[in-house]
């Protein structure tokens, strides 16, 4: 899928000049005064995504200015490969490599196209990668996004639990891991009620995903939510609620994504990926409201929503994650509507039980252009899923701080002694923007894999310079 890159740049290949933020004039100061003209002619004034086809003396294009951002700017260049007349560009050679790595990951995201079903209406256009730019972190980074997009965008009927066992295999087998699965009645006799229990009334039967790689290093667990359709369950959602429930797995498809990269990037480390994989759906058998099942932690859970099921079938992974006493756990998770309400679509809600934890994961954040929020995990609030007849609630009574109450009933199932971090995502693109096209997105996964470098003890990337 990324074609559209190369290593080289034939002779004919189109310049695209780069003017920073506010550099219009000192830019002009260095063009022929046919450029100059042009460019007043044409109105255009450099600002971030702008971009502008510059004729050559001949009536050809001669090349391309962008305005973009000062520093890593990913997003200006994201909106090219499918605006520009096809062909092949380049970027300056001089670029520094940081800018340059941006760059060239913003033109990779600007191609991307969901075509399982679809022919594309034009191939993007070919960027020939400058020396300067890590080529390795680009096509790493952007075949994880990829990843995470195709496993969102699949319908439900295409992406039940069987197959996203069958992408876990492929992530496992591209990357030399190794996979097991429980299913169906195997996770009762194995001690996985919870993921059972919201399972069980799909025909496609539960399963935990159970992916492994390394053998030195620290211990780096993730747990990706894999309810491959959410209709809410005996509490039904609304038509309009249920619409986009085949993202529901998107937690699962970022954990995918991440573990990909780890892998890609052969970092010294011990990986383990887990994902209960489920179809929250409705029949006879299906799990019912102030039902109580005892989880794998051996803690009781009161059903107080069968829609909150996310939580409770992560409940037993982290479990089982938890029980390695992993140097670094994380989860990811469409969990809440609360945190999209907070937030939006485009931050992801943080939650982490370790403030240097939740420190180091908002550098890289910010060192990658790859945003996070803390919420707090306030205590206080955690009285909101008491329950009178079980140790916890999975939704509670209550309106009010949903997010926080969601990864207040996660924290219950992690030793408060293992660093954790617990991500709230959206995972979907609800209108189009430059490299970001309306469907499922990945979010957060180039910050954490910064942080899982770190982790590793391998550089981090270095801190931008790009304003806030």
């Amino acid at each position: 899928m990324l074609e559209h890159l190369s290593d080289r740049a034939p002779r004919d290949a189109t310049p695209i000049e780069a003017v920073a933020e506010g550099g219009l004039e000192r830019w002009l100061s260095g063009q022929s005064e046919r450029t100059r003209s042009w460019v007043a002619a044409t109105g255009f004034q450099a600002r971030p995504g702008q971009h502008l086809l510059i004729p050559d003396g001949e009536g050809r294009l001669g090349a391309v200015a962008l305005g973009v951002e000062r520093g890593r700017d990913i997003w200006s260049f994201g909106g090219l490969p499918l605006a520009l007349p096809p062909g092949t560009y380049r970027l300056s050679e001089d670029m520094p490599e940081a800018e340059a790595t941006a760059a060239g990951l913003g033109w990779a995201l600007g191609g991307y196209g969901f075509t399982r079903y679809k022919k594309r209406e034009r191939e993007p256009a070919r960027l020939a990668l400058p020396r300067s730019a890590d080529k390795a972190a680009v096509r790493r980074e952007a075949e994880a996004v990829f990843l995470v997009r195709d496993l969102v965008n699949t319908p439900s009927e295409e992406m039940g639990p069987a197959e996203l066992a069958a992408a876990a295999r492929a992530v496992a087998k591209a990357g030399g891991a190794r996979v097991s699965v429980i299913v169906g009645q195997d996770l009762l006799k194995r001690n996985f009620p919870c993921i059972h229990a919201v399972g069980r009334a799909s025909v496609r039967e539960p399963r935990l995903i159970d992916l492994r790689w390394g053998r030195r290093g620290p211990r780096v667990t993730l747990v990706g939510k894999g309810v491959c359709f959410d209709s809410g369950g005996l509490d039904i959602k609304s038509a309009s609620n249920m619409l986009l429930m085949k993202k529901d797995m998107g937690g699962a498809a970022h954990v995918l994504g991440l573990a990909q990269m780890v892998m890609a990037a052969g970092l010294e480390l011990r990986l383990r990926v887990l994902i209960p994989a489920v179809e929250n759906s409705i029949s006879g058998n299906a799990y019912r409201p102030l039902d109580v099942i005892r989880s794998r932690k051996g803690l009781s859970v009161e059903i107080g929503n069968t829609d909150a099921e996310g939580r409770v079938i992560l409940c037993d992974a982290l479990a089982e994650a938890d029980s390695e006493k992993p140097d670094l756990l994380i989860d990811m998770a469409t969990l809440t509507g609360a945190a999209r309400v907070a937030l939006g679509p485009d931050l992801p809600a943080l939650f982490a039980n370790d403030d240097a934890l939740a420190a180091a994961a908002l550098r890289h954040a910010g060192a990658v252009d790859d945003p996070l929020w803390r919420l707090p995990l306030h205590k206080p609030y955690r009285r909101l899923i008491d329950s009178r007849v079980a140790d916890i609630n999975n939704a509670g009574d209550s309106p009010f701080a949903g997010a926080i109450t969601a990864a207040l009933f996660l924290a219950d199932f992690v030793d408060p002694g293992t660093r954790w971090l617990h991500l709230d995502i959206m995972a979907w693109n609800g209108r189009a923007r430059p490299g970001r096209p309306e469907g499922g997105e990945a979010v957060g996964i180039r910050a954490l894999y910064a942080l899982i470098a770190e982790t590793a003890g391998t550089k981090a990337p270095r801190r931008s310079r790009r304003r806030q």
